[in-house]
């Protein structure tokens, strides 16, 4: 399902990613893909994906080449632009995020934030998830009342070293 797509590359939050990014994102829309689609032609998680067309994750030249061919665009252009000399920035953005999904994600860790923390430091001790080995899968579940997000945060416990 082939679709016509623009990216506002001059607004938030493409305005600050290389002009390639929009390439991605409109060869992505013109191709009718989703973040699952891709994940499973690359070889990698959706979640994953989805950072590195956000900036967010490094592309290892593996990861351009098959990009490339399945968003057919030149794999020099992706290479010029997110290649071995690029590296992402990290972040959120503006806070508070004023996008509605952000926005709710960042007040859940406002309103949770330090029941969540009692149970990990009852549960691992004293330290805190990993962020950097983490793995982050967003699913559907259907309720009577209206389907519900799952997310889970599958990450690494690193205790606090004593010194």
């Amino acid at each position: 399902m082939s679709q016509a797509a623009a990216v506002p590359s001059n607004n938030w939050p493409y305005a600050d990613l290389p002009p390639i990014i929009a390439t991605l994102f409109e060869a992505k829309a013109r191709k009718g893909l989703s973040f699952e689609d891709l994940a499973k032609a690359i070889g990698r998680d959706e979640i994953w994906v989805a950072a590195a067309f956000y900036g967010q994750a490094k592309l290892a030249p593996e990861d351009i080449e098959a990009l490339a061919r399945v968003l057919d665009i030149l794999t020099v252009a992706i290479q010029n632009e997110l290649g071995s000399h690029w590296w992402p920035n990290r972040g959120l953005g503006p806070m508070p995020p004023t996008d509605p999904v952000l926005y709710r994600l960042y007040e859940s860790v406002l309103v949770y934030g330090h029941a969540i923390k009692a149970v990990v430091h009852e549960k691992f001790g004293d330290g805190i998830m990993s962020m950097i080995d983490c793995k982050v899968n967003v699913t559907k579940k259907p309720d009577a009342k209206g389907d519900r997000v799952v997310l889970t945060f599958d990450g690494k416990f690193l205790p606090y070293a004593k010194w």
